[in-house]
């Protein structure tokens, strides 16, 4: 549970930066996101989700 509420913390962080050092192309992003089909923005989550995972559990198993 620790790990997930670090982790969290640090996708806010990194999100905030983000849209502090560059607002408008934040903006850009997310109304081409906003116009983006369904069913590519599910592929996208899909392989960003697994992708974490398996990064999580390579950090994981190196960090031992």
């Amino acid at each position: 549970m620790r790990d997930l509420a670090a982790a969290l913390g640090l996708a806010l962080a990194i999100e905030g930066l983000l849209c502090a050092a560059f607002p408008r192309a934040m903006r850009r992003a997310m109304l081409e996101a906003a116009h983006t089909p369904t069913e590519r923005m599910r592929l996208v989550g899909v392989v960003s989700a697994v992708a974490g995972v398996v990064v999580v559990g390579v950090v994981r198993l190196l960090m031992r």
